[in-house]
């Protein structure tokens, strides 16, 4: 069954839907974003979560000792590197369970991910102006450019409508979704998640 991550949770009450309706993690959002959390709030919510949930921090070109300490007064099981850090980082946060995202555009972006050894690798569209959450899909079948043995978690642009078709063609691991579970830019929308967890797990 593949996994389904919510990302850009802000307050309780959503994840606690996200949870009961069947989301296998939740992600909260440390760098710059409309999403942004604070490490107090997201700790506070880690904290009503069943221990079964998998707590994701989102991070951008952050250094290695920040995230450590973030994820450790958080309590966070993992986390997402959405930036343009080295592959050296994740050997730095080798105790630390980590996804490693990577913008796709076209075939040549595959190339970059074999330098790097995370434990998931995330594939999300591609926007200039901002890293994540931007709605933006690409063509998913590029993946089966990208030989690894690596779990693969697909993002950008997925909704209710699309995400089974994006899951048959890449067969990840797992789906990650924020902005289309939303009907306001940084709001979830119950009812957009119900429907999304419902096309993944049906």
């Amino acid at each position: 069954m593949t996994k389904v991550k919510i990302c850009g949770i802000k307050n309780l009450q959503d994840a606690i839907f996200a949870v009961d309706y069947g989301a296998d993690a939740i992600g909260f959002v440390f760098a710059k974003s409309i999403r942004k959390v604070s490490k107090e709030k997201a700790r506070a919510i880690v904290r009503k979560l069943p221990p079964f949930i998998t707590t994701v921090g989102l991070f951008v070109d952050e250094t290695a000792e920040n995230i450590e300490a973030v994820c450790r007064f958080c309590g966070l099981d993992a986390i997402q590197l959405h930036g343009n850090e080295p592959p050296s980082i994740i050997y730095k946060l080798k105790d630390i369970k980590t996804i490693k995202v990577f913008r796709i555009q076209n075939e040549k972006d595959i190339t970059p991910i074999k330098k790097y050894k995370p434990n998931a690798i995330l594939l999300d569209g591609y926007s200039e102006s901002q890293m994540g959450g931007t709605g933006t899909t690409f063509d998913w079948k590029v993946v089966k450019k990208l030989e690894t043995s690596i779990p693969i978690i697909v993002a950008g642009g997925l909704t209710h409508l699309n995400v089974s078709q994006a899951i048959k063609i890449v067969k990840p691991y797992g789906v990650d979704v924020s902005s289309g579970v939303e009907t306001t830019l940084g709001q979830k929308d119950k009812r957009l998640i119900k429907k999304f967890i419902d096309a993944v797990k049906g």
